[in-house]
């Protein structure tokens, strides 16, 4: 539950009284003016100093544990519960929930749910144990939800198990129910709130509501974060990392939480650098350290590495079951798994059909994949074209739309596509390239297909992409292009099927020359390329093409002579 802010704002200055002098002195602070102002580290540091010096007791020592609660170092917290529970567990038998909330925030939910059971019937302990079912025992929540009574606490629960299921919406309007009805109260609702909408992608929404909360504590870590996060949405992560220094200024070394959260948010901030150094120590810290992690070893090619480390997370929320649908997809296209791929498939159908996600960008986005992996690219362009305009100037998006737009015959807007990607990683892959040649081709542009080649150093996949051209020059009737590409295959591998390849592209070339729908220059060229085969044939048809070319004046001479 979170303190009264008007209270903690008057408290948090000590008293002073006047002296005979006319001086005012400084009272002496007490315990509980550090916990009424929420200075957690202070509170500790007074109440450890009166622990050494032989003051403690066992009041004192609950208000100890309160505040490493709060400080999130529940371990601490937790053997102060424990031994105090262990002094006298007839008289302090209620701490068995202050232990299960312990044990629920360092994520032992077995055990979290064994002591909440302990604990004498109280609307926290429905709460804890509504918590915990939902993270051990999702059909066990109905039993606990229907304990919850009608009060804010439990509204807030309520609203906290829809946020962690992805109900954003749902979370929202118990939120502003809460508002409209002490809006004074609850300012820390707006953080609430503008949370879900970021979560919902309305990054602007969530910037506005935000505003409100930090226009009165400009101060709060969580709201401070948040901003950045929204403004890194909005505009760039160098924007978001403006906005992360006002909290990495205020953290302090004992605000641990703080601290993790800024070199987390640095690291995405940055576009994954120092992901390496910076995520593997707060994977189980942070709950989106692993998930970022796996999206820095995909975005490097290192399927193997973000496999084997979502492999084992059981999907809750939308994000983990997209992550898994990526790392299977990417995973099984690099080794030809066609069982990984009908696993991400199902993946991106659970999130994209799910009610919750269907009318959202990640949802639709999510439907697009699964039905471009089913091979249904006349939906997959339904689905993208509902988004295209959050995605302008998206590499990714356009190089999917692209192919989509390519696998069903629309050759001139693929082509537009593909040209607009500026990442030299696309760039670079073959898939971009070969469906970029078979474009050029489409659009009677043979000659840039062919650039595409000769830019490639000698390799399998330049071999696969000459195949192409040659093959789609042929069928579309290009014949000098695909003769080309026939000659360089025939020196290659010198096999029946290319040369019968070349010998009908040059035959084409010829008889496009006598239509004059192509150069008579083009006719040395394609002499040359049949002196180049070792073949009964080809003295025949070089006869012919000599024959015609004197009778029509067309000047051959470099071409060496038939003996």
């Amino acid at each position: 539950m979170i303190m009264s802010r008007s209270k903690a704002s008057a408290a948090s200055e000590p008293e002073r009284k006047t002296s005979k002098g006319g001086k005012k002195k400084k009272k002496m602070p007490k315990m509980m003016d550090f916990i009424e102002a929420r200075d957690f580290t202070g509170a500790v540091t007074l109440m450890e100093f009166e622990k050494s010096v032989g003051r403690g007791n066992a009041e004192s020592d609950l208000w100890l544990a309160y505040a490493y609660f709060h400080l999130t170092q529940y371990d601490k917290a937790l053997k102060i519960y424990q031994a105090v529970l262990e002094s006298d567990p007839e008289k302090y038998n209620s701490l068995h929930i202050n232990v299960a909330a312990c044990l629920f925030f360092r994520g032992d939910y077995q055990n979290a749910d064994k002591e909440a059971r302990l604990a004498p019937d109280s609307h926290l302990k429905y709460r804890v144990l509504f918590h915990v079912s939902g993270k051990i025992n999702e059909d066990s929540t109905k039993e606990w939800h229907s304990k919850l009574d009608d009060c804010v606490e439990d509204h807030m629960s309520l609203a906290a198990i829809h946020y962690l299921r992805g109900h954003h919406q749902e979370a929202i309007d118990i939120y502003k129910k809460m508002l409209l009805k002490k809006s004074r109260d609850y300012w820390a609702l707006h953080v609430y709130v503008a949370l879900c909408y970021y979560k919902l992608d309305y990054y602007d929404v969530a910037g506005q509501v935000l505003g409100q909360y930090l226009s009165i504590y400009p101060d709060s870590a969580t709201a401070i974060n948040l901003k950045a996060c929204v403004y890194c949405r909005l505009y760039n992560g160098k924007a978001g990392e403006t906005e992360l220094r006002a909290l990495e200024a205020q953290a302090t070394p004992s605000f641990k939480y703080a601290q993790d959260l800024i070199k987390h948010n640095q690291v995405v901030f940055r576009g994954g650098d120092g992901a390496l150094q910076v995520l593997p120590p707060l994977v189980g810290v942070l709950p989106e350290a692993r998930l970022n992690l796996v999206i820095y070893h995909l975005r490097n090619d290192e399927n193997r590495e973000a496999y084997d480390l979502i492999k084992d997370v059981e999907a809750s929320i939308p994000p983990e079951y997209v992550l898994h649908g990526v790392a299977n997809v990417a995973l099984g296209q690099e080794m030809g798994s066609r069982e990984l791929l009908r696993t991400a498939q199902q993946y991106f159908q659970l999130v994209g059909g799910s009610a919750s996600e269907c009318d959202t960008i990640p949802g639709r986005q999510c439907m697009a994949s699964c039905f471009f992996l089913m091979g249904q690219f006349q939906d997959v362009l339904v689905y993208l074209s509902s988004v295209k305009t959050y995605f302008y100037n998206d590499d990714a998006f356009n190089f999917n739309f692209a192919q989509a737009k390519a696998s069903l015959g629309h050759f001139k807007e693929a082509e537009e596509y593909f040209l607009s990607i500026s990442s030299e990683r696309i760039k670079n892959d073959y898939i971009f390239l070969s469906w970029l040649a078979r474009c050029h081709i489409m659009n009677q542009k043979p000659s840039l297909a062919w650039d595409l080649y000769m830019k490639m150093e000698t390799s399998q996949e330049s071999f696969s992409l000459l195949t192409l051209i040659a093959n789609d020059c042929y069928r579309t009737g290009q014949f000098y292009f695909a003769a080309k590409a026939f000659d360089v295959l025939d020196r290659i591998e010198g096999s029946q099927e290319y040369w019968e390849g070349k010998r009908g592209a040059c035959i084409g070339v010829f008889q496009a020359i006598i239509a004059q729908r192509e150069s008579r220059d083009t006719l040395k060229e394609v002499l040359r390329m049949l002196r180049n085969t070792v073949n009964p044939q080809v003295d025949y048809i070089i006869r012919i093409m000599i024959r015609w070319a004197k009778a029509n004046v067309v000047q051959i001479e470099d071409v060496e002579p038939l003996e």
